[in-house]
């Protein structure tokens, strides 16, 4: 999902903090919200940051420290409506906690639209913000994720109090 970097487009890294299985965090923002956060693997655009691009870092530091289960950022994600209802939706998923598909779909009065939630989930432009990875499977397996399988059990067994040791 990379971004051009433009004079009103904000970027910047946040690399977790003894987490080296997870990789680097690119957080884009706006002048209003942040655009995007997602998982790469090296900053290979230069970072141009702004007020919120270091709130997102303080934010995500202290998420992954333990001392944040909520955000609180401005968020500008670009979708369809459906997305943005989806997106909402999964803001509201507790930490530490998981949902299927269907409860999603259940959620938003979207009787049998699992698919299409998953469709919107996979298209989640907020990583860990809006938690995409407590979507698990109706079965209680770990299904897809953009920043990979491994990256959606770390985080889980991050939100669980584990200790996780690396990425599958």
């Amino acid at each position: 999902m990379s971004r051009d970097v433009s004079s009103d487009h904000y970027l910047d890294h946040y690399h977790p903090p003894g987490s080296d299985a997870l990789g680097l965090v690119r957080i884009h923002a706006s002048a209003t919200g942040i655009t995007g956060i997602e998982f790469v693997e090296t900053a290979d655009v230069p970072a141009r940051p702004n007020a919120l691009t270091e709130r997102a870092r303080e934010q995500l530091a202290d998420y992954f420290a333990g001392a944040r289960h909520d955000f609180d950022l401005p968020l500008s994600p670009t979708g369809t409506d459906f997305q943005q209802r989806v997106w909402a939706a999964l803001a509201t998923i507790p930490f530490g906690e998981t949902r299927n598909y269907a409860e999603i779909a259940e959620q938003l009065r979207c009787k049998g639209g699992q698919r299409a939630v998953g469709a919107a989930n996979a298209k989640n432009p907020l990583a860990i913000v809006v938690p995409c990875h407590r979507v698990i499977g109706s079965d209680g397996r770990l299904t897809g994720y953009a920043g990979g399988i491994g990256r959606k059990q770390w985080l889980l067994a991050h939100e669980a109090g584990e200790v996780p040791l690396g990425l599958l």
